[in-house]
């Protein structure tokens, strides 16, 4: 139809010029955030250009849901200010007809930018974090001391004196096995264990068990027993916001079957498919503030698209970290402001000036 190629070619350019705008600022806020940091520790420039670079597929995904929401409010406030709003209205088209190529643009950047997040931003943000540890000192690191997991649902309990990640060995083991009751069975005691590709290689390993009410002890033979997966014992030093959605996945089923808190990773895996529908949201937001302003047009959509962008990141904020501290299921906490910004969006499509 000739109007929604009218709209959509009077909204791309805004749209690209907002996206180009905030991605810089939001660069420079991260740039100027770490700036002390660079200068105390002596960051070559050149490390510090290749960490902004990194940076900016995370800026873009930032950037995205407001730049929607400005150029959509601007674009549609534009039309407003000249009078072709109202020649539209009086044609008998009605609003939400002609903001359909807008809410379909919401969509398709929705599903785009959970691909784009998981498949661009999630390795480079990785790189630039790694980088950034690297340069600037940080304590934590990937091996791992003084580490006790829970394996098969809590039959089996390893205690690790330390865990050489680069190496996959472990040193000072202890793996206790008790039965669904919680009853004894047996205990392992070995100095050093290395990962075959399936299952862990014993050194010396010595089984301790009841017998006849004395307690035995013998060495143990050869095994293919003991195969939990080497990242397992290195899970608390993975950052879960650093995985693809099916490797955060995995982990969440490693920190359960560990008996380690999973409920913050859990609460990011629901909300990687949910923050990809602001970019849905903000274009029903977007579209009847639009035919509100007639005048500073540019000053009243920019200054709309970052209130809404403050109070449904305050809310998200919230929702979030109650559910990762278990206030609320983790589910709710990571869908609750993305309902309740749809509803509202659709309430204000309804009520909006036809």
């Amino acid at each position: 139809m000739t109007l929604d190629r009218y709209l959509i070619r009077q909204f791309l350019p805004i749209f690209a010029v907002a996206v180009g705008m905030f991605m810089f600022i939001l660069s420079l806020i991260d740039l100027f955030t770490h700036l002390v940091r660079y200068l105390t520790y002596e960051v070559p420039f050149s490390q510090i250009m290749k960490m902004c670079a990194f940076y900016l597929p995370k800026s873009f995904s930032y950037a995205l849901p407001i730049s929607l929401l400005f150029a959509s409010a601007f674009t549609l406030g534009d039309l407003y200010a000249r009078n072709e709003l109202t020649s539209i209205f009086s044609s008998g088209i009605p609003f939400w007809r002609f903001s359909i190529p807008l809410i379909i643009i919401g969509f398709l950047a929705s599903i785009f930018s959970f691909f784009f997040d998981d498949n661009l931003v999630i390795p480079t943000l990785r790189v630039k974090n790694e980088l950034s540890r690297h340069f600037l000192n940080p304590t934590t690191a990937e091996n791992n001391s003084d580490i006790v997991i829970k394996a098969r649902n809590g039959l089996l309990i390893y205690s690790i004196d330390y865990y050489d990640y680069t190496a996959k060995v472990l040193n000072g083991i202890n793996i206790v096995e008790q039965d669904s009751s919680g009853n004894f069975i047996s205990l392992i005691r070995a100095q050093r264990a290395t990962w075959t590709g399936e299952y862990w290689e014993f050194i010396n390993p010595m089984i301790y068990y009841w017998e006849e009410g004395f307690l035995r002890a013998r060495l143990l033979p050869p095994t293919d027993a003991y195969h939990e997966e080497p990242d397992i014992f290195r899970r608390n030093a993975v950052k879960a916001e650093e995985l693809p959605v099916m490797q955060e996945k995995l982990l969440i089923k490693d920190l359960k079957a560990a008996g380690l808190p999973y409920m913050e990773a859990q609460t990011d895996y629901y909300h990687r498919f949910s923050y990809p529908m602001v970019s849905f949201i903000v274009m029903l937001l977007s579209i009847p503030m639009g035919g509100k302003f007639k005048k500073n047009i540019l000053l009243m959509s920019l200054f709309v698209s970052l209130s809404a962008a403050v109070v449904f990141y305050v809310i998200e904020m919230l929702s979030m970290l109650m559910a990762k501290q278990g206030y609320i299921p983790t589910l709710v906490g990571a869908w609750f402001p993305v309902v309740v910004f749809i509803a509202i969006g659709l309430l204000f499509l309804i009520w909006a000036k036809t």
